[in-house]
């Protein structure tokens, strides 16, 4: 007690511009926030020296975490009404506001992501792997097919450590901290980007095509690939059959390409996402772009005609969208208040609307309105959606205990939203969601999958599945 008494006293003797400093470094959290809030007098009280205006922040971790909500790339970018908004959501607390907003950039920032049969994660700056793939997305080297358990994969000793990760399909895409990508696995359509079409790409290989572009982020799609440079500028390459490389033809391209109309028109990507044959484009302004298939209206533009060129989606028209989740026939919406959105093919209750019918443009969803969500996740017929408390909902396809809920079969229907029991215990951060399988990272490092198991993916040395999440254990 005396030296918590002795540290309190000390930071009081710091002049206050130079707390505020420390306050505003980006290196605490707004849980850190709370911590020092509660436990230390002079971040909890109110301001008498007239630093900020009392009447509006009741002390000086609220003016910090105002300020930090300020600088943030997403809240910077909304328009008043929508700040005024996320405000009035989050009850006029400024630590939330910040909560919500580092849960989104936290949650974007891929470190697992989970295929048909395989399981690719960042743990510790080191990349591992498990389950199957016949096609050299785990990266382990020819002839391996198959992984059991989470195993190292190695880089060129040249490369920088990897930061961001996509392999839905049958490609594997992985980012380095330089902005260098990357890229293996099934290149019989050209998606990994080498200027070749041919043999499968066993190992991790520099897409030389890209140097000099830094990119910040990688998606995977069904033999196609999106690569988001640091100036939000969108590349891609493969297969093109129905337009989803965004060029204005179906002509497939063995490198990847300017998607030129995004950038004529100045739009600043922020976030890509690839569904089977179509793609998705988010930009800093809180706009959707689609382009691809429209087969099941997974481009939300109220017909299913396919678009050889990225186009608005109208429906979204006043609402500032932050990110977006893409399945093989349904989409997935989040906005800058935490609303979720969902479109394209209803069944299974995949939509969460209660019902199986189909939604032709964005619509929100009802059930989750109380909640503020900051992840969304989907693949074949179902949903996952994570909150800023951690808690995750679930909805659709139970797609062999995937979608997490133990007390149902493994092919029932969620019809609506529904929160995943048996993560109660967990803060989650990140959830990535495979054909079969689900694997979730929590906020103590701990990795967590349940769902099918035939093909190892959940690397647990066993070929039997989990119903209730199980740790994944990463080697030392």
């Amino acid at each position: 007690m005396a030296n918590h008494d002795q540290l309190s006293n000390s930071l009081q003797e710091l002049p206050l511009h130079l707390i505020i400093e420390i306050l505003n470094s980006d290196r605490l959290s707004a849980t850190d926030l709370a911590c020092l809030e509660q436990t230390c007098q002079i971040f909890g009280g109110s301001s008498s020296n007239g630093l900020f205006p009392p009447h509006k922040f009741q002390s000086l971790v609220d003016f910090a975490a105002f300020q930090l909500c300020s600088s943030h790339q997403i809240f910077s970018s909304l328009p008043s009404n929508a700040s005024n908004e996320l405000l009035n959501r989050c009850g006029g607390n400024w630590k939330r506001v910040l909560r919500f907003l580092q849960s989104i950039h936290q949650s974007s920032d891929m470190k697992v992501t989970t295929g048909r049969y395989h399981t690719i994660l960042i743990k510790d700056s080191t990349v591992y792997c498990c389950g199957y793939n016949p096609f050299g997305a785990l990266a382990l080297g020819p002839g391996i097919t198959l992984c059991g358990a989470l195993t190292q994969i190695n880089f060129p000793t040249s490369s920088t450590t990897v930061s961001h990760i996509s392999s839905s399909y049958n490609h594997a895409a992985f980012l380095m901290q330089s902005g260098e990508v990357f890229t293996c696995g099934d290149n019989s359509s050209s998606c990994c980007g080498h200027g070749e079409v041919g043999e499968s790409i066993t190992r991790p290989k520099l897409v030389e095509a890209l140097k000099g572009i830094p990119c910040k982020q990688v998606a995977t799609g069904l033999s196609f690939t999106m690569f988001l440079t640091e100036k939000g500028h969108v590349y891609t390459c493969g297969i093109n059959t129905y337009g989803q490389l965004g060029h204005g033809d179906t002509q497939a391209e063995s490198m990847p390409k300017l998607v030129q109309l995004l950038k004529d028109m100045g739009c600043v990507v922020v976030q890509i996402a690839c569904g089977a044959s179509f793609s998705l484009a988010v930009t800093d302004d809180g706009k959707v772009y689609s382009f691809g298939t429209g087969s099941n209206f997974c481009l939300g533009h109220g017909q299913q005609r396919n678009e050889l060129l990225p186009l608005e989606i109208e429906a979204f028209k006043g609402v500032h969208v932050v990110g977006v989740a893409a399945a093989e026939e349904h989409v997935v919406g989040l906005d800058s208040s935490g609303f979720v959105y969902t479109w394209g093919n209803g069944y299974c209750g995949a939509l969460g609307h209660g019902d199986e019918s189909d939604k032709m443009i964005p619509e929100l969803v009802q059930s989750l309105k109380g909640h503020l969500a900051v992840q969304v996740c989907a693949r074949k017929r179902k949903t996952l959606v994570l909150m800023d408390d951690g808690s995750v909902f679930g909805f659709g396809w139970m797609g062999f205990g995937s979608l997490g809920f133990s007390g149902k079969g493994t092919s029932d229907k969620v019809m609506n939203s529904q929160v995943i029991e048996n993560l109660r215990g967990h803060h989650v951060c990140q959830i990535s969601t495979g054909m079969y399988h689900t694997v979730v990272v929590t906020n103590k490092g701990l990795v967590l999958g349940f769902g099918d198991n035939e093909r190892v993916q959940l690397g647990l040395g066993s070929l039997k599945g989990c119903l209730k999440p199980t740790e994944m254990i990463v080697p030392e």
